[in-house]
């Protein structure tokens, strides 16, 4: 039986914990919050997340890092990306020699742009073929109901992505093998921008054709940043690329899209970020841009979005957005309808709109 520790009991980090039960293994997930390990012991439920699903009897939660790493086969990372280089920093004392490093961030590192896997190693002083990815299609709340799902586990050690791939694999989670770590990390993080793009189209209701071709685009975009990096393009065009752009930029489940949508109705950056849930497309965006100019690659979506992020996406200037009239929030809404048309149609940017997304630039014409 696998013994896996989860850090921490957010609404993914709950759903895999499940899931790694459901597959028979011994779970210990670490909490910080006393009433919610209390919960979980007590009763098999996450109250906080997940209030109405009981988690399988070999799912346990403690308080204490050090316990809930004793003698764990593997520790799964389910924490905001921005944040794991000071969590993992106190974890890393406890992780035993042979324990296998799951990550679950789908983000880049702001100040460094690095991937989870890469922070990992650092942080952590783990080999590279000691930390693996769990990356794909996979809407918390549907995998919470037991409903079909899969999910791609890279690794640079193959047999190590076997072994989780055989602790995770239930009759309604399927999970695949793969050594492109670089893929599955810049499929998830760069999804999420995208579906960030998606959710504003939605929310100004540009109609379902701008978000179709928001995504095909954006999969040029998440195919040609992967590639430079050293990825298999077909792994981007699997689970961890095109599906979970799919999943991401059409349900109402997916987060970074809920928010894209709540700015697109005219909501500012935070009001629409105020159900406190991590959009990691949000904190992500500019880094990953980041390294699409450090790698000389065209990312005009996310170009976009880092923009309307930097800028706080009210195309106000100097006005309060709480009390702006409805003609300046048309106004608003105007110019980034502007803007993602710009995008969308592959037209030059208008000079206005240059400023906005810090370059000038024609995208380069592709085939479809």
């Amino acid at each position: 039986m696998a013994r896996a520790a989860v850090c921490s009991a957010g609404s993914w980090g709950t759903a895999v914990a499940k899931i790694l039960g459901d597959a028979g293994g011994d779970v210990i997930v670490h909490a910080r919050r006393p009433e919610i390990v209390d919960a979980i012991n007590t009763g098999h439920r996450n109250p906080a997340y997940w209030p109405d699903v009981e988690l399988p009897p070999s799912v346990a939660a403690t308080t204490d890092p050090a316990a809930a790493l004793d003698s764990a086969d593997y520790l799964v990372l389910s924490i905001p990306a921005q944040t794991l280089r000071a969590n993992l920093a106190a974890w890393a004392p406890y992780i035993g020699p042979d324990t296998v490093v799951v990550s679950l961030m789908k983000g880049i590192e702001r100040d460094t742009g690095l991937r989870a896997s890469q922070v990992i190693a650092e942080v952590a002083g783990v080999s590279a073929d000691r930390v693996a990815v769990l990356s794909g299609p996979n809407l918390a709340r549907e995998v919470m109901a037991g409903l079909p799902a899969a999910a791609t586990v890279a690794c640079p050690d193959e047999e190590a992505a076997r072994r989780f791939q055989a602790a995770c694999h239930t009759p309604y989670f399927r999970p695949y093998t793969s050594t492109d770590v670089v893929g599955c990390e810049l499929g998830g993080a760069v999804k999420n921008v995208i579906a960030v793009a998606a959710g504003i189209a939605s929310g100004m209701g540009l109609g379902d054709n701008a978000v179709a071709i928001l995504i095909a685009r954006g999969l040029a975009e998440v195919i040609r940043l992967g590639t430079a990096m050293g990825a298999d393009p077909a792994t981007l065009g699997g689970l961890a690329g095109l599906g979970d752009l799919v999943a991401t930029c059409t349900s109402p489940l997916s987060r970074n899209r809920t928010f894209g949508a709540r700015v697109g109705s005219g909501l500012t950056v935070d009001q629409a970020a105020a159900t406190g849930q991590t959009t990691e497309g949000v904190k992500s965006a500019e880094a990953i841009l980041g390294l699409a100019r450090i790698h000389d690659v065209e990312m005009p979506i996310t170009g976009v979005v880092s923009a309307l992020l930097l800028f706080s996406a009210t195309w106000t200037t100097g006005a309060d957005a709480r009390t702006a009239s409805a003609r300046t929030r048309r106004a608003q809404n105007q110019g980034l309808s502007n803007t993602l048309i710009a995008v969308i149609i592959d037209c030059p940017v208008p000079t206005h709109e240059r400023r906005a997304t810090g370059r000038s630039h024609r995208c380069r014409r592709q085939r479809p």
